[in-house]
């Protein structure tokens, strides 16, 4: 065998060899740092006293959750809604128990149902959740996330938020620029595109993680 072919025969073996370990590490590092996003904020308040247009109840328990609040001026959120819309709820609306849920102030049905319709045109708007309530109500919930934003005066925020399904609200508590990291900016693409698109993603992973131990589990019993 001539010398440059045992050189490629060395080569090949070495990358052979080389890649399974290299892809064990990397996996490996990404189970141990960012498999779980870090719990922020315990025991958010429940939403059952909000009711959806029709009268129905919608719940944050045993859902996994993004949580919006669009306000009265519901107009100056049209454009937070599609990218949240194009960004998270096309690529994610069909996972089992995943929702978004809008809190709303009475009165914006009409504005609420002209969005729903411009939402159908991106993708089906089934898990979209706007509920109404007064505005006692809308604040006794965005105080009990804990974060460090305002609710405006109109009763929006900017700021959409991941709920898991024991109602806890997941964030980062490392992030480059915040550090902290409670919610969301829907106003900049680039934020939902990137740091809430890989949060979402690993939120999910980590209940379909989850949902497979306990299958497993459940059939060796």
């Amino acid at each position: 065998m001539k010398t440059s072919d045992k050189i490629k025969k060395f080569i090949v073996l070495g990358v052979l060899f080389i890649l399974p370990i290299t892809a064990y590490l990397f996996f490996a590092s990404g189970v141990n740092n960012f498999v779980k996003l870090p719990v922020l904020t315990t025991n958010i308040s429940e939403i059952s006293e909000f009711k959806t247009e029709d009268g129905k109840s919608k719940v944050l328990q045993n859902k996994i959750t993004v949580l919006g609040f669009f306000g009265n001026n519901i107009e100056d959120n049209h454009a937070h809604a599609f990218n949240l819309a194009h960004e998270i709820y096309k690529k994610n609306y069909q996972f089992k128990d995943f929702q978004f849920v809008i809190l709303m102030p009475e009165g914006t049905q009409e504005k609420v149902n002209f969005l729903k319709s411009r939402l159908a045109e991106i993708e089906n708007p089934e898990n979209w959740n706007f509920v109404y309530g007064n505005s006692e109500a809308i604040n006794n919930v965005f105080n009990s996330l804990q974060s460090n934003y305002t609710l405006e005066e109109d009763l929006s925020s900017p700021y959409v938020f991941i709920i898991d399904k024991d109602r806890n609200l997941r964030g980062r508590n490392d992030d480059d620029e915040t550090g902290t990291l409670y919610g969301f900016d829907a106003r900049v693409y680039a934020e939902i595109n990137n740091k809430m698109s890989d949060d979402i993603r690993v939120i999910l992973a980590e209940y379909r993680l989850a949902l497979k131990k306990y299958n497993s589990k459940k059939e060796t019993n």
